[in-house]
Formats: C-alpha cells, structure tokens, sequence
C-alpha cells in the first residue's frame, strides 16, 4: 500500500505545475485525499484536500483560487493543479490519504496532518523569481 506524488519541478514566478500523486494496493475510492507541503525550516502546512467522491474539496487561504485538487477514482490518482505560482510556493509536496469518518461517509474533507494515516514520499517545488 502506497502512495507516491510526482510532477515537482523547477517553474519561473507565475507558471504553472501539475502534480499527481498515484495510489497501489489499496481500494482508491475509499479514501479521501489531502496535499500538505513544507518548506525549509517551516512546519508542515495544509495546502488542499479532495473527498472520497470528489464533490467536496478544501483550500488553503494561501493557494485558494490559484490551485485546483481533482481525482480520478478509474485512475487511481489525485491531481494538485497549481496556476500563478509564486515563490513562496516553494517547498517539498506531499499527499496523505484516510479512511471515512464514518461508514457511508464519501463528502467529508479533512486537513490536519493527524488526520490522516498514509503519507507518500514528496515532490520538490521551486518556484524562481
């Protein structure tokens, strides 16, 4: 069981970056997603989560209509859009996954880090001025 983001990089002020974070060995649509990043010398910081059913997603104030979460359940994959990127976006990415809070639940968000169980290894964003 895993997860594993990719599709870090190196983009200039106001570009753009896709990241993708894909899931093996486990039952896709059962859990809901969350990206979090951390930069050098900072704490771990919310940045976007998705629901299990994809109809409910959540931002961060910082990257809120700059950045778009979305998921493919056929694909086993959760997509991180990030547009008008600025260099305080610079930090390592990574997705996390859990459970439902109750059974049934499949609109529920969540973005604290102890709320989730699996985390999979980061990708480095660097945004250049």
């Amino acid at each position: 069981v895993q997860l594993q983001a990719f599709g870090g990089g190196l983009v200039q002020t106001g570009g753009s970056l896709r990241l993708s974070c894909a899931a093996s060995g486990l039952i896709f649509d059962d859990y809901a997603i969350g990206w979090f990043r951390q930069a050098p010398g900072k704490e771990r910081e919310f940045v976007a989560a998705i629901s299990r059913d994809g109809r409910s997603t959540n931002y961060a104030d910082a990257v809120k209509s700059r950045f778009t979460i979305s998921r493919d359940n056929a694909k086993n994959t959760v997509y991180l859009q990030m547009n008008s990127l600025k260099p305080e976006d610079t930090a390592v990415y990574s997705c996390a996954s859990r459970g439902p809070l109750f059974i049934g639940d499949t609109s529920t968000t969540f973005s604290k880090p102890y709320e989730y169980g699996l985390w999979g290894q980061g990708t480095l964003v660097t945004v250049s001025s």
